[in-house]
């Protein structure tokens, strides 16, 4: 039985599924080429790049950076741009840091909720596919009368299941590549805030930007509620 009979056996559900597994495939593909494309393992360039800024050779250090494609990079960047500005606050300084940060983050994230979204949806669409597949099965041996045909029931059981399978066919690969591209940003995450502390700190503009809105908010959180204690 080749690939398309299987697929044809397992009804209008099987087209569903084909479809997001044919979606998560291409969203695969993308992420690895944006991924391959911005080097996100080659962070070696972070050392040299510090120590020309140490060195108070700013102009060397952007030019080195220009040519380099990796998100940290660009937080570089701007940590450079805005430490040697004299009229730029820490507070200012870490806010420009954390807004390219949080840009850079921003794309490389895109589309990673929607595969998630489709390794979470499938096996219920596999699902959803093999009760109709039970109930169509049951109906025939309705149909049949007395006279049960025992192959008839068996054979709609196993056509039914098709679809919870190619549901958790697509699920788990789905899954595993959620969380393996969700590791790579987590690390390029952490790589922009070491390099942009020691940047900005270089230039006695500490940053602690968490590149997260959510850590920012807890924090302004639990300085509102210091003030109201010491109030």
């Amino acid at each position: 039985m080749s690939a398309l009979d299987i697929i044809a056996r397992g009804g209008p559900v099987m087209g569903v599924l084909l479809a997001l597994s044919v979606f998560a495939s291409a969203i695969l593909l993308a992420k690895l080429w944006q991924f391959g494309r911005s080097g996100l393992r080659r962070t070696a360039f972070v050392d040299p790049i510090i120590e020309l800024v140490v060195d108070r050779r700013l102009d060397a250090a952007r030019e080195r950076l220009e040519v380099i494609r990796h998100p940290t990079a660009r937080v570089m960047e701007a940590a450079i741009r805005v430490g040697a500005d004299p009229e730029k606050s820490a507070t200012a300084a870490e806010a420009e840091v954390a807004r390219i940060g949080t840009r850079e983050l921003r794309d490389l994230e895109s589309w990673l909720r929607a595969l998630s979204s489709i390794a979470h949806l499938s096996p219920l669409v596999g699902l959803l596919g093999t009760v109709i597949g039970m109930i169509l099965a049951f109906m025939q041996v309705e149909r049949s009368g007395s006279t049960v045909d025992p192959s008839l029931l068996s054979g709609g059981i196993w056509q039914a299941l098709l679809t919870t399978a190619y549901g958790l066919t697509i699920a788990i690969p789905s899954m595993a590549a959620f969380h393996l591209l969700e590791g790579e940003v987590d690390r390029v995450r952490a790589s922009m805030k070491d390099a942009s502390i020691v940047v900005l700190g270089s230039f006695e503009k500490l940053a602690h930007a968490d590149f997260d809105t959510s850590d920012r908010a807890d924090r302004a959180h639990r300085h509102e509620e210091a003030a109201d204690h010491a109030v």
